[in-house]
């Protein structure tokens, strides 16, 4: 399969850019980080995506303890976002090395900034994550990226193949479902695997929660460029918030399970949300997986009732919740009682470490099926019928535009009162499955 990163578009100040390419002095004519990098050498990490979990996850690289690390570039579709991240970021003396040339801006700005770094954060909105994910490992850079890492059947093929490229490479790769770098999480999966809990035989995983954010358009915004500015609410974008959001706790079902869904089924609707949002304010699924096994899914954004955000599974021995084993009388057959470190931040403590040591680190395979089993869940309940996942992550379903520009008409378009229509499965269709070309 042959893939490319998004076309170039033309932005401000790229030109200038072009002509201060080696501005960067010593830190520029570094070589790039591969297989091992002894402990007192310099990571460069740049930054593509400065909104907030971008900067979030800027603050954590920076701050792996007794790493010798220094942001050097950092871009975003908006310029604003940048001035923010920068201003995050500031007080960390001595880690900050980013002058006016190596800050980017637009939909290509992506590409300059894999010229001024060794490790990269892709933290965009997850449309864009295939292509990026691609053009980090074609450069050569180790790669810390946020889930989900695609919103369709196109880009797992696409992060699939990267995740290939990158082990040959030996680039190491982290995915933000940070449950894998917490203890509780591990020590828990660790009991299980020990048959603390017997066979697995189902499960429920939930993130049911209140609303999320929405922007207004600002003027002289073109339809495109207002869909990437509140890109939560389009599917080309974020997948609807099953991908989102809901990706940690069905990438747990995986992780309990060491396995992927083998069908999905559900519903799913909206009915909270404004007419100014295409994606669905609640979904309910149902995971087929292999030996039978039954996982019920439940997300919402919408206010109102019990808030829960929580995994939990029946064994044949007893009761799992994250933390604590029970047998079926209530009798605690294990529960966790040891340190718990923040995992956002273990996870760059982690990835440091690797590309310090030479060890092997990809999440990307994992992270893809997650990805790719959440996008399984919104077709069954934007369809309201059964998907196979075998079949579908081999479609040519792809929903980010190609050649992609503010001018470029969005997939989507409002109707004449500004609203979007919703996928119903009365009249939603998608391609009959079939591999990509070439």
């Amino acid at each position: 399969m042959s893939t490319s990163p998004l076309p170039a578009v033309v932005v401000s100040r790229r030109q200038a850019v072009k002509a201060a390419g080696l501005a960067g002095g010593v830190l520029a004519a570094m070589p790039a980080v591969h297989g091992q990098t002894p402990s007192t050498d310099l990571i460069r990490v740049g930054l593509i995506g400065a909104g907030g979990r971008g900067t979030g996850a800027l603050q954590q690289t920076l701050s792996v303890p007794g790493s010798n690390v220094k942001v050097t570039a950092i871009a975003d579709a908006f310029g604003d976002r940048i001035n923010a991240a920068l201003k995050a970021v500031e007080k960390m003396e001595g880690k900050v090395e980013v002058p006016e040339e190596r800050r980017f801006t637009g939909l290509d700005a992506y590409k300059q900034v894999l010229d001024h770094c060794d490790m990269v954060i892709l933290a965009t909105p997850p449309g864009f994550r295939p292509f990026h994910f691609e053009a980090a490992i074609n450069a050569g850079k180790h790669v810390f990226m946020e889930k989900p890492v695609c919103v369709d059947s196109f880009g797992a093929q696409v992060c699939l193949a990267a995740a290939k490229l990158a082990d040959e490479k030996k680039l190491k790769v982290v995915v933000g479902l940070q449950r894998r770098y917490e203890n509780r999480y591990r020590e828990t999966i660790a009991r299980i695997r020990e048959g603390v809990a017997g066979d697995i035989v189902g499960g429920q995983v939930y993130w049911n929660g209140s609303g999320i954010w929405y922007r207004d358009k600002e003027p002289e915004m073109t339809e495109t460029e207002f869909q990437v500015f509140n890109w939560y609410h389009f599917n080309w974008l974020c997948g609807d918030h099953i991908c989102e959001q809901h990706v940690h706790n069905i990438d747990v079902a995986n992780w309990v399970l060491d396995a992927i869904p083998e069908s999905a089924y559900g519903v799913g609707g909206k009915q909270n949300r404004g007419k100014a949002s295409e994606i669905y304010d609640h979904h309910s699924v149902n995971f087929s997986y292999p030996n039978g096994v039954r996982i019920a899914s439940q997300c919402r954004q919408f206010p109102g009732g019990e808030n829960r955000v929580n995994e939990e599974f029946q064994g044949t021995k007893g009761y799992v919740k994250i933390g604590e084993i029970t047998d079926y009388s209530g009798k605690v057959l294990w529960k966790f009682e040891g340190p718990n470190p923040n995992p956002y931040q273990v996870e760059h403590d982690e990835l440091h470490a690797a590309i310090r040591d030479g060890r092997q680190l990809n999440n990307a395979v994992y992270g893809t099926h997650a990805s790719f089993a959440a996008v399984l869940g919104r077709l069954a309940t934007y369809s309201g019928k059964p998907w196979k996942f075998d079949q579908a992550i081999k479609m040519a379903y792809r929903t980010m535009p190609e050649n992609l520009t503010w001018e470029t008409p969005a997939p989507v378009q409002p109707d004449k009162d500004g609203g979007y229509a919703i996928p119903m499965p009365a009249t939603f269709k998608l391609p009959e499955p079939k591999p990509a070309s070439a």
